[in-house]
């Protein structure tokens, strides 16, 4: 093996720490990277991929894995005594921003909704999250806000699916969000992605609690968009020897088609079958309007 190759064997068999950790209580859960293990509960300090640093909550055991993950925040050291208490104070700060930008909306009859209030540990700045109806004028706040708090401040509106990361939850599945977990950035979603498949088109199965289409119709949707790629769709009516049967559901794994007669009567058949004999395919009808307000705008 040549010096080359030993360097990059050595690379990919690298085994590195892993633990979750939360800037706060009630806080997401975020994957940190360590150089040693350290128990839950410990207080650290992290250096963030854009390049600040804040105190972390260790809220799991410390575990290995075989192999380097990049652009993970990266766990320094043990945070001291002092840093500890300046994360507290961190916290009250945030508490005290949140009572004034209430007040202060209420004062200049600003309508919004604040999601969140992060304060950076060093306090150069603090960032208000919020979701808001349309575009609203926050000069005069941002100002008022300034002067209370004496740190740089920013005013950030998110969108539905956003503020659904920043407050975390369950997903149908039982486990936490994506959004909340990993996921960095959101793909536009249709709901031919539920379509397509067969998935029931009911907007409490296919929307989460953002009420926008599940993020995860999309991890599986090109395999599926590739299989039916040369195939009728489902609910087009297609001839096979002369006789008119209806796509009713494919079944990926088996590749397996289940069309309907005239009659009714329900019949499996390979996928094969279907390219082979098709004669002729009739387009089904438009998209339904109902479900297209769940669609990312």
């Amino acid at each position: 093996m040549s010096k080359k190759n030993r360097k990059v064997s050595r690379v990919e068999n690298k085994e590195i720490w892993l633990s979750m950790g939360s800037l706060k209580k009630g806080y997401p859960d975020q994957i940190l990277k360590l150089n040693i293990p350290l128990s839950k509960g410990t207080y650290v300090i992290v250096k963030l991929p854009e390049g600040r640093k804040e105190v972390f909550i260790l809220t799991e055991v410390s575990y290995k894995v075989p192999f380097d993950i990049e652009g993970l925040p990266v766990v320094k050291r043990k945070a001291t005594l002092k840093e500890i208490q300046e994360y507290e104070r961190k916290l009250e700060i945030e508490e005290k921003a949140k009572d004034l930008c209430f007040q202060f909306c209420k004062e200049l009859g600003i309508e919004m909704n604040l999601v969140r209030v992060d304060c950076f540990y060093d306090k150069s700045k603090i960032i208000f999250y919020y979701t808001a109806e349309g575009r609203i004028d926050f000069r005069q706040l941002v100002k008022e806000l300034a002067k209370a708090l004496r740190m740089r401040i920013e005013m950030r509106q998110i969108g539905v699916r956003n503020e659904t990361a920043l407050l975390g939850g369950i997903g149908y599945c039982g486990r936490e969000l994506c959004c909340t977990k990993f996921l960095k950035q959101f793909t536009p979603l249709s709901i031919k992605m539920a379509k397509e498949q067969a998935l029931i088109l009911d907007p409490n199965k296919i929307s989460g609690p953002c009420e926008r289409l599940l993020c995860c119709l999309s991890y599986e949707y090109s395999v599926y968009k590739e299989f039916l790629q040369s195939l009728p769709q489902i609910g087009n009516k297609i001839k096979i020897n002369e006789e008119t049967y209806k796509i009713l559901k494919y079944n990926i794994f088996q590749k397996i088609a289940y069309i309907e007669t005239k009659e009714g009567n329900l019949i499996q058949i390979p996928v094969e079958n279907i390219k082979t004999f098709i004669e002729e395919k009739i387009e089904e009808g438009p998209l339904e309007e109902d479900f297209k307000k769940f669609e990312d705008a």
